[in-house]
């Protein structure tokens, strides 16, 4: 039998181990509407959609996450009716 190994990632090594361990214990600041609830929504897209959806993230300077949220609440808008 063969010994597994292990596979390992991309790991950004801390330089200050104490306050590593203790960021770890904070939550990651979220704003708005995020803080309050979030729901997962899946979207079966083509991978070229996809690619280009990062590009255009990246070349704002943001995450596709973001930019999505900013999408759907622009064509989505809080109008007060709740059905």
């Amino acid at each position: 039998m063969t010994a597994r190994t292990e596979k390992r990632g991309f790991v950004q090594r801390p330089c200050d181990p104490d306050g590593w361990i203790k960021a770890a214990d904070m939550p990651p600041e979220r704003d708005g509407d995020v803080a309050i609830y979030s729901a997962r929504l899946t979207v079966d897209i083509t991978p070229e959609l996809r690619g280009r959806i990062k590009i255009a993230a990246i070349r704002r300077g943001g995450t596709v996450t973001d930019m999505l949220r900013e999408l759907l609440a622009r064509e989505f808008p809080d109008t007060g009716d709740t059905p």
